[in-house]
């Protein structure tokens, strides 16, 4: 008997729609013949439809998303539209809150045949997790922050236990999986305790968490020499685990290790709902030109199906996943593919055709 998944898809701003209409039939291609389905229907939001609505996220799109069994996103902002109050179009941040989406999960791996911004050998060993916690930190000053006489503006970080605690024990449980799969196995937590209480509770507390999980090695690194270190080793990372702001910076460096935010997956996960989305923006100067690559959203699709699976226990799922993961390797191992940002002449059709072609 066939278990049909219902998607609220949320395609956005920019170039989201454009990646997003590449990936879609690629799951139903994987999904043919298989005891799953997927029913997907698109709702609006985003910056542009709050430009003609004064809606980023309408009511009904987030009831539609809380109901679903799953969210795939395309790209939602734009520059030019704003809050009175300066700040950009982000209906992702919104609904990370509202669905309590605490975990986001930022995979960073080199893929065979790409071209690499590091040339040490060892780069093509990159094969990482930054998990960022999504509901707190310096974030948790979204709309609270204040300005202060025109002279002065404050926004508060809030790091709560219950929060530390559930991302740390995310990151762990993730350590674990990676190691039945072959990788260390290893937690970083990045911080800057030596300068903030906030952050000197946030290590704390991870230690606290790392003790329940004795199988599992846990390091400590603070956030500027994590970033250094990224530079200079990045294939000695595994699992890091931090706070928003931190997690937020740390994932479009990882991003950049492996060829820019074109393929960069990602997933933002609780214990009831899970979104996933490529990193990128909406890319205002490149929408409607066909040159926006997919990659990042098709393996963000990958990662929704291999959530899915691990929630509904059907092995199938996780299966096809996997053959969007080795599909996309193969296009890119065989050097057919070149997208525009790494100076070739590939865009979003082609790459998506060539993915399809491979699985």
């Amino acid at each position: 008997m066939t278990r049909t998944f219902d998607i609220a898809v949320l395609p956005g701003d920019g170039i989201g729609g454009e990646v997003i209409d590449a990936t879609l039939p690629l799951l139903d291609r994987v999904a043919h013949g298989a005891p799953f389905a997927f029913r997907f229907a698109s709702h609006p939001g985003g910056a542009l439809h709050y430009k003609a609505t004064g809606e980023a996220l309408p009511e009904s799109t987030f009831e539609a998303a809380r109901r679903a069994d799953a969210i795939l996103f395309g790209a939602m902002g734009w520059p030019q539209i704003r809050y009175p109050d300066g700040t950009e179009i982000a209906p992702q941040l919104d609904l990370r809150v509202r669905l309590d989406l605490y975990a986001g999960v930022r995979p960073a791996r080199a893929l065979p045949g790409t071209s690499l911004p590091l040339a040490d050998p060892r780069a093509r060993d990159i094969d990482l997790v930054v998990v960022r916690e999504s509901t707190e930190g310096l974030f948790a000053s979204r709309g609270r922050g204040e300005v202060i006489g025109d002279a002065e503006a404050r926004d508060t970080m809030v790091i709560t236990r219950r929060g530390t605690e559930r991302i740390a024990e995310f990151a762990f449980r993730l350590a674990k999986r990676r190691r039945q799969r072959g990788r260390p196995g290893r937690v970083t937590c990045v911080d800057k305790a030596n300068v903030f209480r906030s952050m000197a509770f946030f290590r704390k507390v991870f230690d606290e968490v790392a003790a329940r999980h004795p199988g599992i090695e846990a390091r400590h690194h603070y956030i500027d020499a994590t970033a250094l270190d990224l530079v200079r080793r990045p294939w000695e990372f595994d699992v890091i685990v931090t706070e928003n702001m931190f997690g937020d910076i740390l994932s479009d460096e990882t991003a950049a290790l492996v060829g820019g935010m074109g393929m960069a997956p990602s997933g933002d996960v609780g214990d009831a709902h899970g979104l996933f989305q490529p990193c990128h923006g909406s890319a205002p100067d490149i929408a409607g030109q066909g040159k926006a690559n997919p990659t990042a959203t098709i393996l963000s699709a990958a990662m929704m199906m291999d959530w899915l699976a691990e929630r509904s226990g059907m092995e199938a799922l996780g299966g096809a996943a996997a053959r969007i993961e080795r599909a996309v390797d193969a296009v890119y191992a065989s050097g057919r593919i070149a997208p525009f940002e790494f100076g070739g002449r590939d865009g979003t059709r082609a790459i998506a055709d060539a993915v399809a072609s491979n699985l």
